[in-house]
């Protein structure tokens, strides 16, 4: 079989299980078994698969049928110019968060300070920490997180990023287990915010995949916001900066938040969907 032929029964197949962007996930798949950039695909269209690569594209392809994230089927994913290694334990990086860590990357750069400390809380796959420690080289980052399989993870893609040096790792809730009297430059975070009720209605990979505890944010999804804005006003420097992604429709309820716990909304973002999804707080007074 070709592959040209393997790209258009593939994508033939993935279509028929209802999977998003279906020929692109072949590409990606095929492009993994050959060991080729994806667009070089195009170059050899008329090259025959061995019987092993076959096998192995096929695999790939039942696994994505089942739903099953395309990023856990190739083990990887991409984030801000990384390729991170992921997997069940850790939420499976989104574009959206891109922006977030180019907002706290601009306030990082424009701070007087020589070295800027971090909090990349929930760190899950470590994206947003090792974004950050990869593009500023002038900072350092605690990445804290809840799972010990989720943290296991990211000091994984710290180590083959060659970040090691300049990220800490954190088990535990919150703040709980970060150096006491510890004042951050900038907080980040992707926390979960999907109301409980949502969540049988979310697309199979995400719903089945993802770890529950990282999408799974209470009745209203805001659990998390209101716990951080009432314990994390005393763990940034008062010129200092929280930086959140949340859930689409809840920037007024997080701006009352904020008001409620002596925090500023300093400014709201939207995304690629043009909703508001990123949000800025600062300390009051």
């Amino acid at each position: 079989m070709t592959v040209l032929e393997v790209i258009q029964r593939g994508t033939t197949f993935l279509t028929d299980k209802g999977v998003e962007s279906p020929r692109r996930n072949v590409e990606e798949m095929l492009a993994q078994v050959l060991g080729m950039p994806r667009l070089n695909l195009y170059l050899g269209f008329e090259n025959t698969l061995t019987e092993r690569q076959l096998d192995a594209v096929r695999e790939m392809l039942r696994r994505r049928a089942k739903r099953e994230p395309l990023q856990h089927v190739l083990g990887t994913a991409g984030f801000c110019g990384l390729t991170l290694r992921c997997s069940r334990d850790a939420l499976v990086p989104r574009p959206e968060t891109e922006l977030l860590v180019e907002r706290a990357r601009d306030f990082l750069r424009r701070l007087p300070s020589n070295q800027p400390l971090v909090l990349d809380l929930g760190t899950g796959t470590g994206c947003i920490a090792l974004a950050l420690a990869r593009e500023l080289d002038f900072i350092h980052v605690h990445a804290s997180d809840i799972s010990a399989a989720a943290l296991a993870l990211a000091r994984d893609n710290t180590a083959a990023c060659g970040a090691a040096e300049r990220v800490e790792f954190f088990l535990g809730d919150l703040f709980q287990p970060l150096p006491a009297g510890t004042r951050y430059d900038a907080i980040v975070s992707n926390p979960p915010y999907v109301p409980t009720g949502d969540i049988p209605a979310l697309e199979p990979e995400v719903r089945d995949h993802d770890p529950r505890l990282a999408l799974d944010g209470g009745p209203d999804g805001l659990d998390f916001f209101r716990r951080l804005a009432r314990e994390g006003i005393g763990w940034v420097k008062p010129e200092g900066r929280l930086f959140l992604e949340f859930g689409d429709g809840q920037a007024p309820a997080l701006e009352e938040i904020a008001r409620q716990n002596n925090w500023i909304v300093q400014a709201v973002h939207a995304v690629y969907s043009r909703h508001p999804r990123l949000m800025e707080w600062k300390p009051a007074g």
